[in-house]
């Protein structure tokens, strides 16, 4: 559990655990937490009734393909309620924080929006703009579907703040095997100079980018990778409650390293989404891409098969880790339809809908009750690695950093892209950690 007053030391407890497993208006009782008494939920039988404005930055491929297989349960679970997609493209919801922060601002609050759990969900609660779902998070199960340390990572001050529809990866690449084979690459780089000897090869077979990048979004998450292998699992949470400084001789280690990968990467500009990267492995323009498994359903979609077309590792370095990111859906304070948010709610929290959702999109579900054996092998992968391996937090996907310290880094990441000048991305990311840790 959290406290508000204490947004440093929350952040703190987000990166370091390590994670077990993978309506109408009602009003919470006097403690708030999921687990003590509160007011049972109160539905309507088909739904509350009126529209139900979901915002999302799922617009577009297998994200929008798993949004709407939601609306479709949604309609043949709550025919009283009409779904309204309020999804704004932009890849990690850039464009759509920019426009939702707007809203929220002018109350003019969505019925319900997709945020990312972790640390970037504090600035919502900060500010009073999110409130408790703890009745709905009861109505599901709690502990019984959802694990515990998930759920009291997601509690502040004795309240659970959003529903978590899935569970992604981010420290994954996606390789080419015919690319791979041409090159005479057989085997998984145990670190990043065995990765870019590889990569060295796939140049010498023809291939003039072997590694993808897109949008600066996409290189935050590249570089967090780099963090994670080059500081290791206690070294990289570190960075996030003042254990390891961002100027270290670790992080300057992971800037040099990080600059290299570049050199072997396309020319991408801000606005290139990640399927620009991801399909550039597909059709065999890369070798690698280092994507979260949303990527699973880019490749199906282009009729790829696992181990025929495609393959996958961690990112060399980490092995054995977990880079951790989580959907959920808040109740903003202020929402026209709040009986028909928690329809929402219950549904994407629910074994069907988590099923339905993550089957689409590539993730895995945040419930423990979905059988693995209704996944392909990807994902059933993912659920042993989310038992097994040690998690961290994602930066890039708001679990380790707030809004406004994920926007700094960044900002510092565009403008390294442009400069590589290494010394400027340390003073960078030093000062940003200064100005956010408090």
């Amino acid at each position: 559990m959290r406290s508000r007053n204490v947004a440093s030391a929350a952040i703190a407890g987000l990166v370091a655990v390590a994670l077990a497993a993978c309506g109408s208006n009602t009003q919470t009782g006097d403690n708030g937490n999921a687990n003590a008494p509160t007011t049972p939920l109160q539905t309507t039988s088909g739904g509350a009734g009126g529209d139900v404005g979901v915002f999302t930055w799922w617009a577009a491929g297998s994200e929008k393909k798993g949004l709407d297989a939601l609306e479709e349960l949604f309609k043949q679970q709550y025919p009283n309620d009409k779904f309204v997609n309020l999804a704004v493209a932009g890849g990690a919801g850039s464009n759509a924080k920019a426009k939702l922060a707007s809203d929220l601002q002018n109350n003019q609050p969505p019925d319900s929006f997709q945020g990312h759990a972790g640390a970037e969900l504090m600035d919502y609660i900060d500010k009073s703009q999110i409130e408790p779902v703890n009745d709905v998070i009861k109505a599901l199960g709690g502990e019984s579907v959802f694990p515990k340390d998930l759920l009291d990572r997601l509690t502040v001050d004795g309240n659970i703040y959003s529903v978590p529809s899935n569970i992604h990866r981010a420290n994954v690449v996606w390789a080419n095997t015919a690319v791979l084979k041409k090159a005479g690459i057989n085997e998984v780089p145990k670190d990043l100079k065995a990765w870019m000897a590889d990569m060295d090869k796939i140049k010498a077979s023809g291939v003039a980018t072997p590694l993808s990048v897109s949008g600066t979004w996409t290189q935050v998450q590249l570089f967090e990778n780099v963090l994670i292998a080059d500081l290791g699992v206690d070294g990289y949470s570190g960075l996030f409650d003042g254990k390891t400084k961002w100027d270290s001789a670790e992080v300057k280690q992971a800037v040099a390293d990080y600059k290299k990968l570049l050199s072997y990467a396309n020319t991408a500009s801000d606005g290139d989404d990640w399927p620009v990267a991801t399909d550039m492995v597909i059709d065999g323009k890369a070798a690698y891409n280092v994507m979260g498994d949303w990527a699973v359903a880019e490749f199906n979609d282009k009729g790829k098969k696992q181990d025929q077309d495609w393959t996958w590792f961690a990112t060399p370095g980490t092995d054995g880790v977990f880079d951790f990111l989580a959907d959920s859906f808040t109740l903003p304070k202020g929402a026209k339809n709040p009986g028909g948010t928690k329809d929402w709610l219950m549904l994407i929290g629910s074994a069907e809908g988590q099923k339905a959702f993550n089957l689409a999109k590539g993730s895995i579900p945040a419930r423990t009750d979905v059988p693995a054996s209704d996944f392909p092998a990807y994902q059933q992968g993912a659920m042993k690695a989310f038992k097994e391996d040690k998690i961290v937090s994602s930066i890039a996907h708001g679990a380790a950093v707030s809004l406004a310290w994920n926007a700094d880094i960044s900002t510092a990441i565009s403008k390294f892209y442009a400069s590589k000048d290494e010394n400027g991305l340390v003073s960078d990311l030093a000062a940003a950690a200064k100005k956010n840790q408090g």
